[in-house]
């Protein structure tokens, strides 16, 4: 049925009509679990485990930590909502871009892109540097050899790239196992850990308003948020999924709530076996170690071994993951013919943004030279400086996104708990969460360095650029303004709006 809103927006770009062949990814090849395995792994369970649980433990709220992560979860349960409601009717590989595009217009859609294409490519760069640190580590250990990180990183670059520039279910399968490797030895690590305490162990005080609202409830938060970020990614898979309609917002739904009973259920554990009135204090003394400690207490040698090399699985398979989503929104960029349309060419084979995927390579190996060059640690400068960073701008779009579903229903019609209530909850809950990390940002980096602390003013300049550029293009290329965000959104048989 055809709205007032069909009526007075032009007609939309429908991809069958202005996409060529060559500029389309492959359709009809990711199922449900395809893109379930896609987007945790991108998650990085076992790094968020053994890194960001023991931060939160130590700097946030204590024994609050695990009734901390299930409250992050039921706000994301809550832009889930909503946020499958507008998968069918917007369908593009750009997800976040395309979304705010549909919902408050092509100025802000065309701002949300370039900040998630950074967040994704910042988040790359950080997760390459920490899988460069620990292979480093690693190796050296074994062999008594030591070989620069850099060596590292430009390998891990290159098999991603590799992986990402062949058809997108040969990177599903190699992250399916990766991902079920670290799931296993950490649910294995909690049946341990219960076999060990009991289940009259597991403190269910953990779960109270007392413990939970205690001091550092909002470091927590910025930690549990953290940890949840990716999940939001299935969107960016649509193009190349089965059923889209049906299998977007299953693989949502499934990784939402996995990862977070997930984490949930393991920072339950952990504190338990720690003790509510210790935890803070044990993880504050090493919080690196914490994980490898607690796998050495209840598994043994080769539980904490297992923890060291699933590290450097986990960090690739997110390396993956993290460079496939920021492809595709230079890829959506590039078709609409915002960024150079080459970019928005697909591989005439795998059907992969192949030139999206070698110009964010480009962009890495950069970053990693000039690093590199500069003598920056990996861990400490490199990696600090920019997962901080991508993650408070994924965090931004995630309450941004939240908060603009209900405009989109709401321009048409469409009111209920669903598409305007649900979402709004969640994405004001989500953007209290990003304001706390804006606010917390060196707590994000663990440094005092005024100039890393700074970074996430560049997210606001990205995002005015984008603005400014919009503007520009409304003036002076109206043609291919109207491009910015072109999707099809159907209403129903034969009716459509555009962004």
């Amino acid at each position: 049925m055809s709205t007032p809103l069909n009526r007075v927006l032009p007609p939309p770009v429908a991809e069958s009509d202005s996409t060529p062949v060559s500029g389309r990814l492959s359709s009809g090849v990711l199922g449900t679990s395809d893109i379930v395995f896609m987007v945790m792994a991108a998650a990085a369970p076992m790094g968020v485990v053994v890194t960001l649980l023991p931060m939160a433990f130590a700097f946030g709220n204590g024994a609050g930590v695990p009734g901390t992560y299930l409250g992050a979860i039921g706000a994301m349960l809550l832009f889930a909502v909503g946020y499958v409601r507008i998968i069918p009717f917007v369908q593009n590989a750009g997800a976040f871009y395309a979304y705010i595009a549909a919902s408050v217009g092509r100025t802000c859609g065309l701002s949300a892109a370039y900040v998630a294409a950074f967040s994704y490519f910042a988040l790359s760069a950080s997760t390459l540097a920490a899988l460069a640190f620990f292979c480093e580590l690693l190796f050296q250990r074994l062999t008594g050899l030591k070989l620069h990180w850099s060596v590292w990183a430009f390998a891990g670059l290159a098999l991603a790239s590799w992986l990402s520039y062949h058809r997108i279910t040969l990177a599903a399968r190699v992250l399916g196992f990766a991902l079920a490797a670290e799931v296993a030895l950490i649910l294995l690590l909690d049946l341990a850990i219960l076999t060990h305490i009991g289940l009259k162990g597991l403190d269910v005080l953990d779960f109270t308003p007392t413990r939970i609202l205690a001091p550092g409830l909002g470091v927590a938060a910025i930690y549990a948020f953290n940890g949840v970020l990716g999940v939001e990614g299935t969107a960016i898979y649509q193009e190349e999924a089965r059923r889209p309609e049906v299998t977007v917002p299953r693989a949502t739904y499934i990784a939402v709530v996995f990862v977070g009973l997930f984490y949930v259920f393991t920072a339950w554990c952990l504190a338990s076996a720690a003790g509510a009135d210790r935890v803070s204090a044990v993880t504050k003394s090493d919080p690196g170690a914490f994980v490898v400690n607690q796998s050495l207490e209840h598994l043994g040698a080769w539980g904490a071994d297992a923890v060291s090399v699933l590290v450097l699985t986990s960090s690739f398979a997110a390396v993956l993951g993290l460079f496939n989503s920021s492809a595709r929104y230079l890829y959506a960029l590039g078709r609409d013919g915002v960024l150079p349309r080459a970019m928005g060419h697909t591989h005439p084979k795998h059907r992969s943004p192949h030139i999206a995927g070698w110009v964010l390579t480009v962009a890495l190996l950069i970053v990693l030279v000039l690093s590199a060059l500069a003598g920056l640690d990996p861990l400490t400068n490199v990696a600090t400086a920019l997962v901080g960073l991508g993650s408070v701008g994924l965090m931004a779009l995630l309450a941004i996104t939240a908060l603009t579903i209900p405009v989109f229903f709401a321009r048409r019609g469409m009111f209920g708990l669903g598409v305007t209530v649900a979402p709004g909850v969640g994405g004001l809950v989500i953007a209290a969460a990003t304001v706390l990390a804006f606010l917390n940002y060196s707590v994000l980096t663990g440094v005092d360095s005024v100039v890393i602390n700074r970074l996430p003013y560049a997210l606001i300049a990205l995002a005015a650029f984008g603005v400014c550029q919009a503007h520009w293009l409304k003036r002076k290329n109206p043609a291919l303004y109207l491009r910015i965000a072109s999707t099809r959104i159907d209403d129903g048989p034969g009716s459509q709006v555009s962004p």
